[in-house]
């Protein structure tokens, strides 16, 4: 029978690796589709949206002085400062026992205002993501992510239509 899993001696597997970065990158897939179809305003991402903002609010307040550059634009640099991971630390622990898979790894767009991209994403903790997020949406800081998403949707629908009419041209 094996031990208990040690996860600070354990070894990095790279297919575990993969495996991580392919659910970040289907949970990125998953939140543009929704900022296509949805305006972020009424978008609801967890049961505790409510607390996480405010929790947000009294944690960082800096982030929430309008016109928002803070939320709209990340600091990596700030979050991942000796101040800024402390500080990032007690907020994302807090929801140990209260979101699933609180401190999975996932993306955010750095620029609230464009979509993902090589150079508009990061790795922050699934709270993170909610954080920002939930804020991002409320504020109406994600109105212009909203408007790409619609459109490169209805460019793809244009793209599928004419290449579909193409095919049924050919056959005779």
């Amino acid at each position: 029978m094996a031990g208990k899993f040690d996860a600070n001696n354990a070894q990095n597997l790279v297919e575990i690796e993969k495996q991580f970065a392919v659910k970040a990158v289907e949970q990125a897939q998953t939140y543009w589709n929704l900022l296509e179809i949805m305006n972020p305003r009424d978008l609801k991402l967890t049961k505790l949206d409510d607390e996480i903002y405010a929790h947000a609010q009294s944690s960082f307040p800096e982030l929430f002085v309008p016109p928002y550059d803070k939320l709209i634009k990340l600091d990596e640099e700030w979050m991942k400062s000796p101040q800024g991971k402390e500080r990032w630390r007690v907020f994302i622990e807090s929801y140990k026992d209260k979101i699933q898979d609180y401190n999975f790894g996932s993306l955010i767009r750095t620029n609230a205002e464009d979509e993902y991209g090589e150079t508009n994403t990061i790795f922050v903790t699934r709270i993170q993501f909610y954080a920002f997020e939930i804020a991002r949406n409320k504020l109406g800081l994600n109105e212009k992510a909203h408007e790409i998403a619609k459109a490169d949707a209805a460019k793809e629908k244009a793209k599928k239509e004419k290449e579909a009419k193409g095919k049924k041209g050919g056959k005779s």
